[in-house]
């Protein structure tokens, strides 16, 4: 099944179009936007300009030919701040309606807020922790309170970019005069809904949508140097964007539209959106904040899906995001899902066994579980070089719940599986920090020899037991048939794992009927290990 959605913004209008999977998740198989300031001079009940207007009726109606040329089964349109206060904003819905044939739903701002938390929770791992969720639009900014599953307290605000730059931002810099009446009002507004919210409490701050996104790949930028690879799940501090803020504060148009990641189409309005997301932060006491590039949009597929699982599909089978997103991914490029099943069983196996060699955690554990279920992707490209089409695959998976150092690693340890070993010449290996280099070098040893262990995909190494001798360390292989391949295939990649161990290891295969017999390796070459489950 294929939805379309669409947000009728303040300041932009959105439409993704998604396939619906069978387990009740979704992929984004296309998305456009336009920014056309429908609520520029439209706001606290003013009429939406002719001009708005049109621009945003010539966006929906590409909308409209874009979804049809994907077939899409239905359209979901909802407009929000600009429309649901302008005096003439159900004479713009008609027109759409007449016009493109979309029939947008006006919601109310509470509405809106449910919404988008949904859309966050869904992309970011929040388990069973419990989340605040900042959305900030062009005429409305939505703050909720929840968790994974539920919602506790939702509310919409009219404090919004667009809104308050209009009335706030008299000069070009922003005064400091006017930074400090801009600041109050937001206070006013917010405060005693956010002392409702620190008196629960809450364990992440998750920010969503073009203004938030966009000041944070600035602050991002200015941390590190470089825009960063990734916006979703990226951590941001308050204090970089403290640090934004007066920057911003402080420079004209001309600098604004100078400043490193800024889109030059928010360059009008960032000074007010800095302002407005710093104070909220201030007020909540948050330390940082995690970006989220998933809202409004998907929070209507997500509603959509979860009101009518009668007519898509079965509930979804998996409830942890990370391993759904995965197992996702894994389906959509026909993954072989036996061999990268036992492979990854395997590999957790001698993870367990070496803890002591390796000192890695159940973190690092999971990244392994889930680069051994996703190594062989590549192949839904071609196999040769399969193992550099695994990482580019994973990297650009749409994988939710993991932050985008996780994603590096497990697209990394997927990369080198296979034949090359991780060098400080490749540059995505080389622009990770020591630590994560060494966790890549680790997992990957440890992936190479099993999934050598399956070179046949006949799943005929049973179990695995790692003995460390002193000298050596011996790696006894329970078989159900012939592994006389696995044995020759494991012994050809033993060398990484081998520098991890600090000593040689040997190879030693038994039917789970008979003894064990010795294949010797190289010198230089190594494995061994039990399955743990």
């Amino acid at each position: 099944m294929r939805v379309a959605a669409i947000d009728i913004g303040t300041n932009s209008v959105h439409m993704i179009v998604v396939r619906v999977r069978p387990d009740l998740s979704f992929e984004v198989i296309d998305r456009e936007k336009f920014m056309v300031r429908l609520g520029a001079g439209g706001l606290d009940g003013r009429a939406l300009t002719a001009e708005a207007m049109t621009a945003a009726l010539q966006a929906l109606s590409t909308f409209r030919r874009l979804a049809d040329s994907h077939g899409v089964d239905e359209i979901l349109a909802v407009a929000t701040s600009a429309t649901r206060e302008a005096g003439n904003g159900g004479e713009f819905l008609s027109r759409v309606a007449r016009e493109t044939g979309i029939r947008p739903m006006v919601i109310t701002g509470a509405e809106e807020a449910r919404l988008i938390h949904q859309a966050a929770v869904y992309g970011v791992d929040v388990g069973s922790a419990r989340a605040v969720v900042i959305d900030i639009g062009g005429g409305s900014v939505e703050i909720t309170l929840g968790t994974a599953t539920e919602t506790q307290l939702a509310r919409s605000f009219k404090i919004g970019v667009i809104r308050l730059t209009e009335r706030f931002v008299k000069g070009d810099p922003l005064s400091r005069r006017d930074e400090r009446r801009l600041e109050k009002h937001v206070r006013d507004e917010i405060d005693r809904y956010c002392e409702q919210i620190t008196a629960i409490g809450f364990d992440r701050v998750i920010g969503t949508s073009g203004t938030i996104l966009s000041l944070g790949v600035v602050a991002a930028t200015a941390a590190q140097g470089a825009p960063p690879p990734e916006l979703r799940n990226l951590r941001v501090s308050a204090k970089q964007l403290r640090r934004l803020r007066k920057d911003v504060c402080a420079l004209d148009l001309e600098g604004r539209l100078a400043i490193p990641g800024l889109d030059p189409r928010r360059a009008d309005l960032v000074a007010a959106g800095a302002v407005l997301l710093d104070t909220i932060l201030r007020r909540l006491e948050a330390e940082e904040l995690t970006l989220c590039d998933l809202a409004l949009r998907e929070g209507l597929v997500l509603d959509y899906v979860r009101r009518n699982k009668q007519q898509i599909a079965k509930v979804d089978r998996i409830p942890d995001v990370r391993r759904r997103s995965t197992m996702e991914l894994a389906e959509r490029c026909n993954y072989y899902a036996v061999h990268s099943q036992h492979v990854a069983r395997l590999a957790l196996a001698l993870f367990d066994q070496t803890r002591a060699l390796h000192g890695l955690t159940d973190r690092e554990r999971e990244w392994l579980e889930y680069a051994a279920l996703m190594h062989d992707l590549g192949v839904h490209i071609s196999y040769e070089r399969h193992h550099r089409h695994s990482y580019y695959l994973i990297k650009n998976g749409d994988l939710r719940g993991f932050e985008p150092e996780e994603i590096e690693v497990m697209a990394l340890v997927a990369r080198y599986h296979r034949r090359g070993t991780p060098k400080k010449t490749h540059e995505e290996y080389a622009q990770l920090n020591p630590v994560l280099r060494r966790i890549v070098r680790t997992l990957a040893s440890i992936l190479r020899v099993a999934e050598s262990l399956d070179r046949s995909h006949a799943q005929v190494v049973s179990a695995l037991e790692l003995q460390d001798r002193g000298d050596d360390m011996l790696l006894q292989l329970g078989t159900s048939g012939d592994a006389e391949l696995e044995v020759w295939a494991a012994q050809r990649h033993l060398a990484p794992f081998e520098r991890i161990a600090q000593k040689p290891v040997h190879l030693e295969a038994q039917s789970v009927n008979t003894e064990f017999t010795t294949t010797r390796n190289r010198p230089r070459e190594t494995g061994a290990f039990r399955s743990s489950r």
